[in-house]
Parts: structure tokens; sequence; C-alpha cells
């Protein structure tokens, strides 16, 4: 069963949440791995070429990275028990993710037993326990709302406009709450597709 969400209650929601997290992923992932590179001590002699192997040629444990603004805000943060760099594939891992980005409008906030990007850094992964909240605060845009996602995976793509899953997916909003067996969102469409046993429960207004 394949259900097509149009802009609505439920989507409007993921729609937020959809802007903020690709840019989050991408930005503190950067920050972070420029700065454990920076922090790696060069070694004292040139090392012979040898075949790269899945084992990390880096790692840091209990890590945190902010950035602020020239205000001295706090703007976002990644934070996780370790994180590790493979030279074979040029994977990055992070156990225990959390990641927080905050705006004018509210924050995001996101959860994961191991985030990990592709060696492309095409597509950033979340995986075990994932939750995903968006809370925004009452504005011009509208009354202040929430967003909730909860699942065993979430696949975001670099093009900042795409996420999905292929695990089970759960999504609250204001009240409202969805269910299915996989996701698939575009945001360039503003178009969910939930697959599989869908099931909806809308609030009354």
């Amino acid at each position: 069963m394949k259900l097509a969400l149009p802009l609505a209650r439920l989507h409007q929601g993921w729609d937020r949440a959809a802007v903020y997290l690709p840019v989050l992923t991408m930005g503190l992932l950067a920050l972070g791995s420029y700065w454990i590179l920076r922090s790696t001590p060069e070694p004292q002699a040139p090392a012979l070429p040898r075949p790269a192997t899945h084992e990390p040629d880096y790692f840091m444990r209990g890590f945190s990275v902010r950035s602020h603004g020239a205000d001295g805000a706090l703007l976002s943060e990644l934070s996780g028990s370790q994180v590790r760099h493979y030279p074979d594939n040029d994977v990055i891992e992070i156990d225990q993710a959390r990641l927080l980005a905050l705006n004018s409008s509210g924050y995001t906030r996101a959860e994961a037993r191991l985030l990990s990007t592709d060696g492309q850094q095409s597509q950033y992964l979340l995986e075990g326990a994932v939750t995903v909240e968006r809370h925004g605060s009452a504005g011009k845009a509208g009354p202040a709302s929430s967003m909730h996602f909860a699942g065993e995976q979430l696949r975001v793509y670099a093009d900042g406009q795409r996420i999905a899953s292929d695990l089970p997916v759960e999504l609250t909003r204001n009240g409202n709450r969805a269910t299915a067996q996989s996701l698939r969102y575009d945001n360039s469409t503003r178009v969910a597709e939930l697959q599989g046993r869908v099931r909806a429960q809308l609030s009354a207004r």
C-alpha cells in the first residue's frame, strides 16, 4: 500500500525538519572532520605507502563540536561517544550521535546510535533508535508547532531535498500520528510517500 500525502498537516512538520537536518548533519560533520584532522599529530618521517584496510586511521572518544554566531549564541552542536575515519572507503562513523541546531524559529534535535557518511558524502545514515524532533516557536509563520520522527533508520541525501527510511517509521505532529513500513520524502515536490501498512490518527480540531 502506498499513501501520498500532499502539502497537509502531517507533511508540514516533516517539511520543516527536512530543511534543517541535512544542513545540520553536513555542516557539523565537515566541521568535526576538519577539527579532528587538525588535531591529529603529523608523522615525523614519511611513511611507506601500504594497502588501505578497513581499520580506522584515527578516532576520538567523548567529543563535542559547537558552532556559535557572531554574538556568541550557540547555533549548532554535534557530539558522540566516539568518531572514527576509515581510509579504505573514506567513511566517517559517530557512535551515540547527538545533533542540535537552533535558530530564531525554533530548534531541531536528532539522536542515533550510529551516524555515518559515505566516501562521497552524498548521503548520511542515522541508525539505531533514531529520533528527530523539530520544535517551532510561534511567529509570523504561524503558531508554535512540534514534529517527532522515530524509527531505526533515516537516510539523508546531500542535495538537502530527500530523506528516506527502509524500516518502520512513526511521524507525529501536533497530535497527528502516522506509522508506515517505509518512508520517502522529497522536499522539492513536498510529497511524502508512506509505504507498507500505513496507519494514521488525526486529532480533531
